[in-house]
């Protein structure tokens, strides 16, 4: 097994080990408690599997951007939560009862958004995709659903274990999806460098703003499910984008460095919106 292949399993493991330790700090959650707000769930729905990728056939449809970065735009707009994100949710405000909830949804949903919406994209640029569910079904299975269930059932079997081991475990996985995304970024930097060229970090910086923008106000009144669904809609799953790519273009790699960018942007574009969101909620506390 070659170096990139150890990175690429090493990364998979911090991403599993981030979702199992959101999951050990769930408590006695219940699944059913998403599912109190319909109304509020459909909104949520509409933000990341309607409004982003109309967004991304819109930019596709009329500006004159690489193939790659409108690729990557369209894959993303369809991919689900990304396992990385649920604690940054929780440290921005949101509650653990909805981001929890809307990781479960919106993983379960993408098995069957992400094969129909590539088909119906496709359509409409003239291409006939056909993406198996098991795709999509074997990646968010692996790298949401599977630690989720397991953190969860830890959680309520030995809630004092799982108390315990939480903060380590989280600690562990973040250190090394840091240590291992460094090298790749460094060694791939070139390669990254190429894909910056003809308004590709302008249009995820915009794909971005849009995400966090729709989000926020589909987000309704509560301010917690306000800041965890922006930052839902606005941050993607690369896995799910890059699994799709594979089926539909196995030998377009010039895609993956837009996805690489496109996390990059997404972790300093949203900074400014995540501390202001906890300002805020901040000042509500303190009021």
């Amino acid at each position: 097994m070659n170096a990139a292949k150890l990175i690429g399993l090493g990364i998979n493991l911090s991403m599993w080990l981030i979702v199992f330790g959101v999951a050990l700090n769930a408590g006695d959650w219940r699944a059913r408690m998403i599912f109190r707000d319909p109304a509020f769930l459909m909104r949520s729905f509409v933000a990341m599997y309607v409004v982003m990728p109309l967004f991304a056939v819109w930019v596709a449809l009329n500006f004159d951007l690489n193939r790659a970065v409108l690729t990557a735009l369209i894959l993303l707009a369809l991919s689900p939560v990304p396992p990385v994100l649920p604690s940054k949710q929780i440290k921005a405000g949101g509650s653990m009862t909805y981001v929890v909830g809307l990781l479960i949804v919106a993983a379960l949903a993408a098995i069957v958004v992400v094969p129909a919406g590539v088909a119906v994209v496709g359509r409409i640029f003239g291409h006939d995709f056909d993406v198996p569910f098991a795709v999509t079904a074997r990646v968010v299975g692996l790298s949401v659903l599977l630690p989720l269930v397991v953190g969860l059932v830890v959680a309520r079997v030995a809630p004092s274990f799982a108390e315990k081991i939480a903060g380590t475990v989280s600690v562990v996985a973040s250190v090394l999806l840091l240590v291992l995304f460094v090298p790749v970024v460094v060694f791939k930097w070139s390669v990254l460098v190429a894909q910056m060229g003809n308004y590709t970090v302008v249009a995820l910086l915009l794909f971005i703003a849009v995400g966090l923008v729709a989000g926020h106000f589909l987000g309704g009144p509560n301010p917690d499910n306000r800041t965890a669904l922006a930052l839902a809609t606005a941050t993607r799953h690369p896995g799910v984008a890059l699994a799709v790519l594979n089926v539909i273009s196995p030998g377009a790699e010039d895609v993956a460095p837009v996805v690489v960018l496109y996390l990059l942007a997404g972790i300093v574009a949203s900074v400014p919106y995540v501390k202001w969101r906890t300002r805020g909620q901040g000042a509500v506390k303190a009021g």
